[in-house]
């Protein structure tokens, strides 16, 4: 399981999660079980995205973002998770990226040490835009839903 979580829960971004494939329903059961010891009995599951939608390239993104370094950082795939318990927000990096970035943005996201040697590298500099943004959406969404007057 390609899973991070914060400690403390209840930020707009918790964590990551990292599924091996595209299609994320073979592997929903499986991270079901690994939240549900912190959350307890998972009762539901939002998202943001559409079934149709096509998820983003975060190795894309990152070359892109190389080139024009003050560029947006698209849309990213984020899930809320709800238990009895409490909930986490998290961040889905697409299963097609590289292992460097994905770890690198599965770390931050969950705010998990990062060693000073590699607060010096691409990984670290896409995978701080990258949660940022994530961030930014997920406290958007947040206050959106929270809103009585929102649609």
């Amino acid at each position: 399981m390609r899973l991070t979580l914060a400690t403390d829960l209840g930020a707009p971004l918790d964590g990551g999660w990292w599924p091996h494939k595209a299609s994320i329903a073979q592997e929903l059961p499986d991270l079901i079980d690994a939240l549900s010891t912190r959350l307890g009995d998972i009762a539901a599951i939002s998202i943001n995205w559409s079934s149709v939608a096509g998820s983003a390239d975060l190795d894309l993104l990152n070359c892109m973002r190389m080139a024009n370094p003050g560029g947006i950082i698209g849309h990213q795939r984020l899930m809320r998770v709800t238990g009895v318990e409490t909930s986490a927000n998290l961040l889905v990096v697409p299963c097609r990226t590289s292992p460097a970035l994905a770890i690198m943005v599965l770390r931050q996201a969950a705010t998990l040490p990062i060693m000073p040697v590699e607060r010096n590298t691409q990984a670290f500099r896409a995978g701080e835009s990258i949660v940022r943004a994530a961030r930014a959406q997920s406290f958007l969404r947040s206050h959106r839903f929270s809103d009585p007057g929102s649609a």
